[in-house]
């Protein structure tokens, strides 16, 4: 099994940036990708970037997009979303999560979460 621990959330103002880090540990070689979800209060999960181990593809979801750099260090196991002009609507719980595919569904392992806060 994977474990995935998230950090880097925090409180920032509109049009700031924020660095989140997802370390992955256990059995790391069974993960293909590692995805970045978020849910805001009252809301869904929401997907909002993947990226592969091998190889470095990425997926954005539209509200990501321009924003969000997902990039990762393969030699630390680790992925980063790196999120600039960050908007109140980007207020958040980010959950980063391991899978074995690039499918919603094939994402099985995930953190605790870290809480984004953006202040207009």
């Amino acid at each position: 099994q994977v474990t995935v621990v998230e950090s880097g959330g925090g409180l920032v103002q509109a049009g700031g940036s924020l660095r989140l880090s997802c370390v992955a540990s256990g059995r790391t070689h069974s993960s293909y990708s590692i995805a970045w979800f978020r849910q805001a209060p009252g809301k869904g999960r929401e997907l909002v970037a993947i990226i592969s181990w091998v190889g470095g593809s990425t997926y954005y979801a539209d509200s990501a997009k321009g924003r969000f750099t997902i990039s990762r260090d393969n030699a630390k196991n680790t992925v980063f979303l790196q999120m600039n002009s960050l908007k109140p609507e980007d207020t958040a719980v980010y959950y980063c999560a391991s899978g074995s595919g690039w499918s919603i569904t094939d994402f099985s392992s995930w953190g605790q979460g870290t809480q984004v806060t953006v202040s207009s």
